[in-house]
């Protein structure tokens, strides 16, 4: 029987906050609603706020998010500063795992590809966080990349994400509010008829921009001042715990999977009776702390079963 709701879903936000080092994105994500900070880098020193010691490793990260999404009421608001550093832990795993000196060192793009599969596991905690009614902020370094269309002439500079290109687009989509932190110039016309710039104010934009990324799914200006108090109305109401189940249909939806593929995996890795047809029959302790938990294994278990 298909599950069918309808209306809106009150669940906690999903952001990725990117600029340019220094302008802020650190002091907007700690105006968010009771704050906890992963400071993956060191960052947040010299700032008065809540904050889980640096972790140590890319298992240890992945544990404190898992920790934060189990314990009610440790914040209203995870933020992970930055996703940059914490992909460098990841880079570091997976080099371990596979004993590589370094993620070129697997040729043929091979080492991004498991960097790719491995940093789904941090999506999928975060994940459970969001399910747990917190809200989840990740920031990002930007770079500028030389950037050309086939069918069009020339090239021009593009603002992305400091990650690669198997990470990014992860975040990119995962996210409600991809929002991009830059410095506006206003460039002005002298008495002797030259040009310079003037001002520098910080902006936030939010919507795509050929120069850089960026999207909202709240009906946001496509440039705002770059306080929180700009998006501030949006957390006016306190968001509800998502049932377990629910989550799993926006993953289920996300990457394309059936509900009677996962039943057969789950029959397969033994985690139910053969014949298992609905996800509903599972026990809800097992779709939080399998299906949402180890979702990209479930979804490489997946593609081998379509393969064969």
């Amino acid at each position: 029987m298909l599950n069918i709701i309808e209306g809106k879903i009150s669940r906690a936000l999903k952001i990725v906050i990117y600029g340019s080092e220094g302008i802020g994105k650190s002091t907007l994500a700690s105006r968010f609603p009771d704050p906890l900070i992963i400071d993956t880098e060191g960052g947040t020193a010299h700032m008065d706020v809540r904050r889980i010691q640096k972790p140590a490793s890319w298992a240890e990260l992945l544990n404190d998010v898992a920790e934060v999404a189990k314990t009610d009421g440790i914040c209203k608001t995870l933020v992970i500063d930055t996703a940059d550093w914490a992909e460098q832990l990841c880079i570091d795993y997976v080099c371990q795992q596979y004993k590589q000196k370094s993620i070129e060192g697997f040729g043929y793009g091979k080492g991004y590809t498991y960097l790719g599969e491995e940093f789904s596991r941090m999506i999928s905690n975060l994940d459970a966080v969001i399910a747990s009614g917190k809200h989840v902020v990740v920031t990002a370094h930007a770079k500028m990349r030389k950037f050309e269309q086939p069918d069009e002439m020339g090239a021009y500079d593009r603002w992305e994400m400091k990650l690669s290109r198997q990470v990014a687009p992860l975040l990119k989509e995962w996210a409600d509010m991809l929002l991009f932190m830059n410095y506006k110039t206003y460039v002005i016309e002298t008495e002797n008829n030259t040009h310079k710039a003037k001002g520098g104010k910080r902006v936030i934009y939010t919507t795509h921009n050929p120069c850089w990324d960026a999207k909202n799914r709240h009906d946001l200006p496509e440039e705002m001042e770059a306080s929180f108090d700009s998006i501030a109305h949006l957390f006016e109401n306190e968001p509800k715990r998502v049932a377990p189940i629910d989550t799993v249909h926006e993953l289920m939806e996300r990457d394309g999977i059936t509900e009677a593929e996962i039943c057969e995996v789950a029959c397969q890795r033994k985690k139910a009776d053969e014949g298992l047809t609905q996800l509903s029959e599972l026990d809800a302790s097992l779709i939080t702390d399998w299906v949402i938990k180890y979702w990209p294994q479930i979804v490489e278990a997946v593609k081998q079963n379509r393969v064969y």
